[in-house]
């Protein structure tokens, strides 16, 4: 007898998937004819930035150097194929390190922790590997600063998600949270001359903009960090799609629904002129119906995600008749981040030590 779960709201009897039947792209052009060339713009950069290719390959690591299993605090990144593929090589992600086996080998993912997690590492004795983003780091770091010098800390970011609570918890006396622009007016301070904000690295540019703006009208002297909290991973993937947009009958962004970033990218395309814009993990769920009547075809992706998945939607593009891509560049990417010193150390020495560095980004050129 076949096992019986529900998953998503739906019953599974354990039966192998059938693949929905796709309108030929005949069909699809008949319902509606396209007028004009079609072609595909590809949103460069876009796909995996030096934080989450240093995190996959931490993970990767380890499991070559421990073996299986090695334990993952959270979605390393939040990325469906990522997370399935390290899971089938041995990476068993739990939600807090009070699932962790004593003494056993754990992975902090991409987006933090707070100290409260890694004391609670501590207790349990676990082998550590911290794969924080520099850049995530460098937010935790100013709130530490400024909490030292008795600011208000005003953390523009999405309450609940991983990164927001690492820093948060830095800081918990100082910090309140500011998830949007409409959330300004009730923000209460100690003292309006002694205010700092920060933000989570993965929002919307112009939507932190927006709500730095509103705080500044409440409290002129507001501080600004030493340097942009946005990552220059998220800045560069909006800015390219915002190049994009405007010229796209459709917009399709490879990423998942947890992924700030992508979400943001699906949003930032809409407002800047794509007249239809989606979010998929996988190529199989891309709709044939989007292309009626459509010439041109934005494609980007997220920055936790492969460039295998945008490749597949690429080739499904091709089979409906958009083989002409256009790849349009509005920033280079080069920057190299160290793998996690307590890897480092353990594969130091080895026949592994050779790939040392993960990840390639950039600042953005603004």
């Amino acid at each position: 007898m076949s096992a019986l779960s529900v998953e998503n709201n739906s019953v599974s009897l354990g039966l192998p998937h059938v693949p929905r039947v796709r309108r030929t792209r005949e069909e699809v052009e008949v319902a509606a004819p396209v007028l004009g060339e079609k072609k595909v713009l590809l949103a460069a950069p876009r796909g995996y930035c030096a934080g989450v290719d240093r995190a996959v390959i931490a993970v990767e690591k380890a499991l070559e150097h421990y073996g299986a299993p090695v334990y993952v605090r959270k979605q390393i990144v939040h990325n469906r194929h990522v997370v399935e593929t390290l899971e089938a090589q041995g990476a068993i992600f739990v939600d807090d390190v009070d699932e962790v086996p004593e003494g056993s080998v754990t992975v902090f993912s991409a987006h933090g922790v707070s100290p409260a997690v890694v004391n609670s590492a501590a207790e349990r004795q676990l082998n550590t590997i911290d794969a924080t983003c520099p850049l995530v780091n460098k937010v935790h770091r100013e709130a530490v600063r400024f909490a030292k010098q008795d600011y208000d800390i005003l953390l523009i970011g999405h309450t609940g998600h991983e990164e927001v609570e690492g820093t948060a918890g830095e800081a918990p006396e100082h910090i309140q949270i500011v998830n949007s622009p409409d959330e300004v007016d009730q923000v209460t301070v100690r003292d309006p001359e002694k205010v700092v904000w920060l933000s989570q690295t993965t929002l919307s540019v112009d939507e932190t903009l927006e709500t730095v703006e509103r705080l500044k009208e409440r409290f002129p002297s507001l501080q600004n960090p030493p340097s942009d909290d946005i990552c220059y991973a998220t800045s560069n993937r909006q800015g390219a799609i915002k190049e994009i947009a405007p010229n796209a009958d459709l917009v399709i962004v490879v990423g998942s629904t947890n992924s700030s970033n992508s979400v943001r990218l699906k949003e930032v395309a809409l407002e800047h002129g794509a007249k239809q814009a989606y979010l998929v993990d996988f190529a199989h769920e891309v709709d044939e119906a989007w292309f009626e009547g459509v010439a041109t075809v934005g494609v980007t992706s997220g920055a936790s995600v492969p460039d295998v998945l945008v490749q597949d939607v690429l080739r499904l593009l091709s089979d409906y008749g958009y083989s002409s891509v256009e790849e349009v560049e509005t920033a280079k990417e080069d920057i190299l981040f160290s793998l996690p010193k307590e890897l480092r150390s353990a594969l130091k020495g080895t026949e592994a030590e050779g790939r040392q560095l993960g990840g390639r980004g950039s600042k953005p050129t603004r």
